[in-house]
């Protein structure tokens, strides 16, 4: 069945709407508490991908991250939500600098730092292994 993605006014109540279409209102009729909502999201912490992270969180591990600029984050995960927005602890962040030398060799130099504490914006991620 098509899901209504018009632009104009907002869509008519579930009563009004016509056969076969789906309204905001009709998509999750199931998930009308907060307390649903948060069984839902309780479940896919704890069963789908993001249960590496709560794997994290409650035991304490160190996990890997691969990020867009090519860098990489040894780290303790402290909290993340669904978005996997994270803050992190004890963080080793590492990358590869390549230099040009006057003669024309390229020499590639494997760097790191250490933060203490860290907030990851969870659009960057792109890997997360448990260590």
């Amino acid at each position: 069945m098509p899901i209504s993605t018009s632009s104009g006014p907002s869509p008519a109540p579930p009563s009004a709407a016509r056969p076969g279409t789906w309204t905001c209102s009709r998509l999750a009729p199931a998930l009308t508490t907060e307390y649903e909502i948060a069984q839902l999201e309780e479940h896919e912490f704890s069963a789908g991908p993001l249960s590496i992270l709560q794997t994290a969180v409650r035991s304490h591990v160190q996990v890997l991250i691969s990020i867009r600029n090519n860098r990489k984050l040894l780290a303790r995960v402290k909290a993340f939500d669904r978005h996997c927005n994270m803050i992190l602890e004890n963080v080793k962040e590492m990358w590869t600098e390549t230099n040009k030398s006057d003669s024309g060799k390229t020499k590639s130099v494997n760097r790191d730092r250490f933060i203490s504490k860290m907030f990851l914006r969870g659009d960057s991620v792109i890997l997360v292994l448990l260590s």
